[in-house]
């Protein structure tokens, strides 16, 4: 009773059931009853899985480059695999009884390796970096092509390298020129800035003079204009001078010819009465006068008798 055990495997796991050495059934995603004591499993996956990889190779110009990438593969043949590796399960452990699953990438492996130098000697290193994902499709193609993977019953689905790098030397002295080319527009674009800088002060400076000879300009027409103003006004105000005296004369000639007029009335009457009138008139008029002198002299003329 204790003999008897149950097995169910996955969709993805074709399972080939061996009863005292021979296959009695077989199939993907199998559930079955056995025998311990005359039963081996043997359990394939058929689903597809990744595995990593680093390659270190020379170039053709004999260039050390590292390649780091990934692969995918599956096994479409369950049969033809197990009758080259031991996929026997364990049920009770849970795990297979030997190694050969584990080695399956490794072989994988070194026939991804072996196509890839195959590629990578045909360039130079500058070329390998650059064309790193020629390289895998070229690989994955001889591979198929060829059918390498056919014999253990495998499908290479897909490769990818990640990265190509020299060594740190290597890498240093290829990005030298790149790095000068960089340093050398940095350079270019510091002088054009300030080229630009110095284009943009002459600007300034000029506009700047521009606006002092217009302003110089504009004061110099400001001092015309305001010293024929000055000399228009200095003529209008000689021109007004000149006529006021010439008023000024005329008036003067008018009040001496009035005055000679009236004095003439006076042309035959005796001095000392006019000078005595004039006296009289002054006295009339005496609040209008602020000081006034008589001297001897003139009042010895007046009383004098006329000889």
């Amino acid at each position: 009773m204790f003999n008897i055990a149950f097995f169910k495997s996955q969709p993805t796991q074709f399972v080939i059931k061996y009863v005292n050495g021979k296959v009695r059934s077989s199939g993907p995603g199998m559930a079955f009853y056995y025998l311990k004591y005359n039963t081996q499993i043997v359990v394939v996956p058929t689903s597809t899985r990744d595995t990593d990889f680093v390659f270190n190779e020379l170039t053709g110009n004999f260039q050390a480059i590292t390649v780091q990438g990934q692969f995918t593969f599956r096994i479409f043949d369950p049969m033809k695999a197990a009758s080259l590796l031991n996929f026997t399960y364990d049920p009770r452990r849970g795990s297979y009884v030997s190694d050969d699953p584990e080695r399956l990438p490794q072989r994988i492996t070194n026939i991804v390796q072996m196509e890839t130098r195959r590629e990578i000697l045909l360039r130079t290193l500058e070329e390998t970096i650059r064309d790193s994902q020629a390289i895998a499709a070229a690989a994955v193609a001889r591979i198929r092509e060829e059918n390498l993977l056919q014999p253990i019953g495998v499908e290479l689905i897909s490769l990818y390298f990640l990265s190509a790098k020299p060594t740190p030397e290597v890498a240093k002295a290829l990005e030298a020129p790149y790095r000068e080319t960089m340093l050398r527009q940095a350079d270019g674009a510091i002088y054009a800035r300030r080229a630009a800088a110095v284009d943009e002060e002459r600007k300034i400076k000029e506009n700047e003079r521009n606006t002092e000879i217009s302003l110089e300009q504009r004061r110099q027409e400001l001092i015309a204009l305001q010293g024929a103003n000055a000399q228009q006004e200095a003529e209008f105000k000689g021109r007004a001078e000149e006529t006021l005296a010439e008023f000024q004369a005329r008036a003067a000639e008018h009040q001496a010819a009035a005055a000679a007029k009236a004095l003439a009335v006076y042309s035959d009457t005796d001095p000392r009465l006019v000078v005595a009138l004039a006296l009289k008139e002054m006295g009339e008029n005496a609040g209008k006068i602020g000081n006034l002198t008589i001297t001897t002299e003139m009042l010895a003329s007046l009383l004098k008798p006329e000889e």
